[in-house]
């Protein structure tokens, strides 16, 4: 018996396939459709509304031009509880302004109600929950994500996992407000389904240094500087205080990291010779 033989393909099925081109691809479809098309190197339309982060440079970055409602923004900073207040201070007062409340999940620190106040963030509609440990926090953000009953949601969960930010996320399309995780800057190395994700670091003449290392659209491959004066200090700082890196040697980067301080394990105190203590109970 003689065996089966497949025929080869005709060169023409070995042709190459000529991929359209984007416009050509979109005039194809209806309107309805090449409207909601979005390809990889385009930046994304928020799919809800967004609010203005107050900063100009960063809002025209951000898919939608603001913070995005219905998901889950992360906020990842070196040190918790300070950038995070001068980054999202400008969107606080927004939020308060409207009558809605925000509510902070585990800060790391007390809120300062008179820092606040200069801020323009009313006290009387920050809610502050108190949690001892990272489950308490987590539950407490889930059910305040759930119940849709707040403006914007801030919580601080330095140990959560990728599913539970995964959970987040799925509840947050429920949730009218915006809603903020904080976390530290190790866990940019991890993956994450926040649909945006923020690294923001202290920069000079008080500004903050911002990356975008996520978000719906191309990387931002530049580091955005946003001018970032704490409010109680906008009114009694001089000009020459306000820019501190015009005073620093033109041969040294403005942004340039301080010198590390020696760590010292040990301080060794040894006891005067015995002639200088003869000398001294002479006197």
């Amino acid at each position: 018996m003689q065996p089966a033989t497949v025929p080869l393909a005709s060169p023409a099925h070995n042709a190459p396939h000529t991929v359209p081109a984007p416009g050509a691809l979109a005039s194809g479809l209806p309107a309805a459709v090449a409207a909601a098309l979005w390809r990889g190197d385009q930046l994304g339309a928020p799919v809800a509304a967004t609010l203005s982060s107050g900063f100009a440079a960063l809002d025209a970055v951000l898919p939608g031009g603001g913070w995005p409602c219905h998901t889950v923004t992360e906020i990842l900073a070196p040190q918790s509880g300070m950038l995070e207040w001068r980054l999202l201070g400008p969107l606080l007062r927004q939020v308060c302004a409207g009558g809605r409340s925000v509510v902070l999940v585990g800060p790391p620190r007390p809120p300062h109600p008179p820092g606040l106040r200069w801020e323009g963030i009313s006290e009387r509609q920050l809610v502050w929950v108190q949690t001892e440990t990272p489950a308490e926090r987590l539950w407490a953000t889930e059910q305040l994500v759930r119940a849709n009953a707040c403006g914007a949601v801030i919580a601080w969960l330095p140990q959560v996992r990728t599913e539970q930010v995964r959970r987040l996320q799925v509840l947050a399309a429920g949730c009218a407000g915006p809603v903020f995780l904080c976390r530290p800057a190790s866990a940019a190395q991890e993956s994450s389904a926040a649909p945006l994700r923020l690294l923001a670091r202290v920069g000079p003449d008080w500004a903050l240094r911002v990356d975008v290392f996520k978000r719906k659209g191309p990387p931002l491959g530049s580091t955005l500087h946003l001018p970032s004066v704490p409010g109680g200090l906008q009114a009694i700082l001089t000009p020459r205080l306000k820019q501190p890196s015009a005073l620093l040697p033109s041969d040294q980067p403005r942004d340039a990291a301080p010198a590390p301080t020696p760590k010292v394990d040990h301080v060794v105190v040894s006891a005067p010779a015995p002639s200088a203590r003869r000398l001294r109970l002479a006197h």
